[in-house]
């Protein structure tokens, strides 16, 4: 019997924000990602994200591992990303004073 290497695709789509999932699922490559940096096993990343394959998950770590420079510079244009946006929220809705705001809402709701 001989074993031919079969070229796996790498279980990985952008969709139409630009955005990294892993296996077709909801599950973005920087939660894979950073559960891995985070000390977990691929087992314990299928136990927090049940939606994706145990060998879906080896392949995109095997994928960073191979890729970790350019992966790195995606997710840190994500983070980017991610402080402009909140940015702008805290712009348009301050936070601050929005826990005292709330209180009072309910109090007055409430009595």
């Amino acid at each position: 019997m001989s074993l031919t290497p079969a070229t796996a695709q790498i279980p990985l789509v952008t969709d139409a924000n630009g955005t990294i999932r892993v296996g077709g699922s909801r599950v973005t490559l920087d939660s894979v990602v950073g559960a891995f940096r985070s000390g977990a096993t691929a087992e314990e990343i299928v136990q927090q994200f049940p939606t994706l394959a145990l060998a879906d998950i080896y392949q995109v770590i095997a994928y960073y591992l191979h890729n970790t420079a350019e992966v790195d510079a995606y997710l840190g244009t994500r983070r980017e990303q991610a402080a402009t946006l909140r940015q702008e929220i805290e712009t348009r809705f301050d936070p601050r004073g929005l826990r005292t705001r709330l209180l009072a809402r309910r109090a007055a709701t409430a009595g």
